[in-house]
């Protein structure tokens, strides 16, 4: 058995760390010459619209039931946690306020971005990572097909057209499930929370939660992609790259939607 000794640790943590280092350079480069890439052939023929109309139907339709029960979930959690809370100084009465803003403003497209990420990220990436690994892309480019117009776009465009409807979709699922707690468990009439949630709202409002989860599609959807593309090792590969895109694309989402809000306090929401 090989003594362990201080140098021995220091050596295999160098390595390690170097090895870290290398692998985020080569995803930093790799990910820039692909977005490169798809700005290049995104604006020419050939368009594969029937590809896209499918990718959309496979991303969006299939997961609203997911969507639905996530965000009735989470407004209904929001609506008791702030209800009980805001009890204790007598504000209850401001719960449909704050439920709407959060919801609409952060927990929608938050929530709906994770789960997009860990059902759709993890699905591209292993379904190009399989098509990787078997050859099929090294097939397509010696037909002269462009691999990232056939595979790439269609995804990311559809990730686009579909995160921003599903996010609109649990943004007003979530301030159901708000209204009929709150309605049940804290004597707030519904129609009392619903006009306070219009008085409250602002189109922005809106609208920043859906331009966040435009940017949170294409992290996801390039990440994928490139992911799935740079695949090695068979199988075992495939079950390494869908991991990896999922915490990943997750990492993404949650710094950016950090820099986006800040962003968003700046030049968007009014001072108060």
């Amino acid at each position: 058995m090989a003594q362990i000794t201080p140098r021995t640790v220091l050596k295999n943590l160098s390595e390690r760390l170097g090895q870290r280092t290398m692998g985020t350079l080569r995803f930093a480069g790799g990910f820039g010459v692909l977005c490169g890439q798809i700005a290049k052939e995104a604006v020419t023929p050939p368009f594969y619209f029937r590809l896209t109309v499918q990718q959309v139907f496979e991303i969006g339709i299939k997961s609203f039931l997911l969507v639905a029960v996530t965000g009735l979930a989470t407004g209904s959690v929001m609506a008791l946690q702030f209800g009980y809370g805001l009890a204790k100084f007598g504000g209850t009465l401001y719960v449909p306020k704050i439920v709407a803003l959060a919801i609409l403003r952060e927990m929608g497209p938050v929530f709906t971005s994770l789960l997009v990420a860990g059902r759709i990220g993890s699905g591209i990436a292993s379904e190009v990572a399989s098509m990787k690994v078997t050859q099929q892309i090294d097939a397509m480019r010696a037909l002269g097909t462009s691999p990232i117009k056939r595979i790439v776009i269609p995804r990311l465009y559809a990730c686009l057209i579909a995160l921003p409807v599903l996010t609109l979709f649990a943004d007003y699922i979530g301030l159901f499930g708000a209204m009929l707690v709150s309605s049940s468990e804290l004597d707030i009439s519904s129609g009392y929370f619903m006009s306070k949630a219009i008085e409250t709202l602002r189109m922005y409002d809106l609208l920043t939660g859906m331009a966040k989860t435009s940017v949170f599609a294409f992290f996801i959807a390039v990440t994928a992609c490139w992911k799935g593309l740079t695949t090695e090792g068979g199988t075992h590969g495939v079950g390494n790259t869908t991991t990896w895109v999922v915490v990943t694309s997750s990492i993404f989402i949650m710094v950016s939607d950090f820099f986006l809000t800040k962003f968003f306090i700046l030049t968007v929401y009014p001072k108060y």
